[in-house]
């Protein structure tokens, strides 16, 4: 929670603001988004129009949840964004995508990553996604591949690494 000070003398709520007067000062708490790391498969899902993972970006885009990014995941960002296989069937153009990537982009929380906690996924290449969780104090991985992310041998008992499906009914909740 976040609290805002200010000036008020009436009591009410708005959003997810509850606001508490007492004299001329008041407080917000303004619950914070979740804090989410959006893998690639599920930025590429959006582009494709596809359901859930559309979902889950347009959420990132109007601050129902935080995406985190940190320098490898941003990497991969850029590497599939030049996969012009991935895109055939896409509705939005190259330039349309890269729009989407910047203005997404401008949503994320860029998070360092000082502490490589090497938490062993299948997927070598995947371990970066659980290190910017942690990092950056993410509650959730949300992919498509659940296989490989969810079998880390460290666990992080306050981290879900869920589908975009399981990520949108707990928003909701």
């Amino acid at each position: 929670m976040k609290w805002v000070l200010g000036e008020g003398v009436r009591l009410g709520s708005a959003g997810n603001d509850k606001r508490c007067y007492y004299g001329c000062i008041f407080a917000t708490i303004r619950t914070m988004a979740h804090r989410v790391v959006i893998d690639t498969n599920i930025f590429v899902g959006a582009c494709l129009g596809q359901g859930a993972a559309h979902q889950v970006v347009a959420a990132c885009l109007r601050g129902q949840c935080q995406p985190l990014m940190g320098a490898a995941l941003f990497a991969e960002y850029e590497d599939v964004m030049g996969r012009t296989d991935l895109f055939e069937p896409c509705r939005l153009n190259p330039a349309e995508r890269n729009e989407l990537l910047d203005i997404f982009l401008a949503t994320c929380i860029w998070t360092r990553i000082y502490l490589a906690w090497r938490p062993n996924l299948p997927d070598e290449a995947d371990n970066h996604l659980v290190e910017l969780a942690v990092a950056g104090g993410a509650g959730f991985v949300v992919t498509r591949n659940l296989r490989d992310v969810a079998r880390m041998e460290l666990k992080f008992p306050e981290l879900r690494v869920v589908s975009p499906e399981v990520f949108l009914k707990e928003m909701t909740s």
